[in-house]
């Protein structure tokens, strides 16, 4: 053994026939919580990023020296699952590895990065292995997480599931974050959602209106066994405890199987309101979730609501141009075993940002009485008002911060199994998408 001085003035031990070039040793005191790089070093095959993983955990007593005296360990390595990140975009696999960093200590994983290159042109990869460690405490020993970043070009960027495949922990869980857009008909997401365990989306974030993005995820999620968890459905668990605490009133609790209508306010940028602009993912899940859980059928899927055209247009001259009906939201016919239930998902002009849910109304009608539910969401707070026949008989506010990306992540993370509740919702939102 001899010892070695590298990056930062400190010196680890190490066998002699090692080559320590992608280690990186920094002997400034390091803060409990907070991530930093050991080690970076590249590769250009499955062969050479295999190699480079067996590098970097080749040194069996990775220590400092300080001033002579020998420090904590530097390099255990920990991993309890597989992490694959699609980033179809440089800013995108960026964001991903911040976020997922700040989950060292909590959630060590090996983690795969990858992105596609020309695909038209050679075949071709190109990697960087690296480690991340966290110390958990003062006293305690570093505890690291493999990263790599791999872009493929060519043949190879067609079959990411055939060059990702190789390089997972065998035995662990796969979970697959996909942020941005997703086209899961395509050959490359169905090659990946073969070797993967836990889907991770963000429905929010699609582009257009994300309704076909909604159906073909329901599709692929039965077809692959796959548990989904999307953070735009998660974010609304607050709204969903705040719609069941309606029921638990005693008042209330009758009205269940008599909702009539479900009315969801959503923030629109565009004045016309026009389907197809704005993601409307979050206000049809609201609708969704409940309709799930009272095991509603759908009779007539979303279909968009058009209001009459202007007096205007209704008296333009033959040679003058006409302009089509400007659309107000979407509507759909669901069917509780007893009624029929009808969905309003309208757009409202509004500051906040696009697709945001603004209000959700509930109305149920039961023995010629009438419940009425309204809740309201701001930054912190659930706002919940319900009223019996116009009279008032609840208030209540709920406390409830919104959650970053970095809590719904590890949520997804530490959640065991498919949950049901999540997969009811998803198909019924992909049932009132129809088609």
């Amino acid at each position: 053994m001899v010892e070695q001085t590298v990056r930062g003035g400190a010196t680890v031990t190490v066998p002699p026939d090692v080559d320590i070039g992608g280690l990186i040793i920094d002997s400034r005191p390091q803060k409990p919580g907070e991530p930093v790089l050991r080690w970076s070093s590249r590769a250009h095959s499955i062969a050479e990023i295999d190699r480079e993983l067996a590098r970097m955990w080749a040194i069996p007593k990775l220590v400092t020296q300080i001033d002579g005296v020998e420090a904590r360990h530097i390099a255990a390595r920990t991993s309890v699952m597989n992490l694959v990140v699609v980033a179809r975009r440089p800013e995108i696999g960026e964001h991903a590895a911040a976020t997922i960093q700040q989950l060292t200590g909590r959630h060590p994983s090996r983690t795969l990065i990858v992105s596609t290159g020309d695909p038209d042109g050679p075949t071709w990869i190109n990697a960087m292995v690296q480690a991340h460690c966290m110390l958990p405490g003062e006293d305690a020993p570093e505890t690291c997480a493999e990263m790599i970043y791999l872009t493929a070009g060519g043949d190879a960027g067609r079959h990411l599931g055939a060059i990702v495949e190789p390089l997972l922990v065998h035995d662990l869980p796969v979970t697959l974050w996909w942020p941005g857009e997703q086209h899961f008909q395509m050959a490359i997401a169905q090659g990946l959602l073969k070797i993967t365990d836990r889907l991770v989306v963000d429905g929010s974030s699609w582009s257009g209106d994300g309704l076909q993005h909604v159906r073909d995820m329901a599709r692929a999620m039965d077809q692959a066994r796959l548990a989904v968890f999307d953070f735009a459905l998660v974010r609304q668990s607050r709204w969903r405890e705040a719609i069941a605490s309606v029921f638990d009133m005693p008042e209330c609790l009758p009205y269940i199987r008599s909702i009539r209508r479900v009315a969801v306010a959503y923030a629109t940028h565009d004045p016309t309101g026009t389907p197809g602009t704005t993601n409307v993912v979050k206000p049809i899940y609201h609708a969704a979730w409940l309709a799930s859980r009272l095991e509603m059928r759908v009779v007539k899927p979303l279909t968009p609501v058009a209001t009459p055209a202007s007096r205007a247009t209704r008296q333009a001259g033959a040679g003058r141009p006409r302009h089509a009906a400007t659309h107000r939201g979407l509507s759909a016919v669901l069917h509780d075993g007893h009624a029929e239930v009808a969905v309003v998902i309208r757009p409202i002009a509004s500051p906040m940002p696009s697709g945001t849910t603004l209000r959700v109304e509930l109305l149920a009608e039961r023995r010629g009485s009438e419940l009425r539910a309204d809740v309201t969401a701001e930054a912190e707070t659930v706002r919940v008002r319900v009223w019996e026949d116009g009279v008032e008989l609840l208030e209540r506010l709920f406390r409830s911060a919104r959650r970053t990306e970095v809590d719904l992540l590890a949520e997804a993370i530490e959640a065991p199994g498919a949950d049901p509740v999540a997969a009811g919702a998803i198909r019924m939102a992909a049932a009132m998408v129809g088609g």
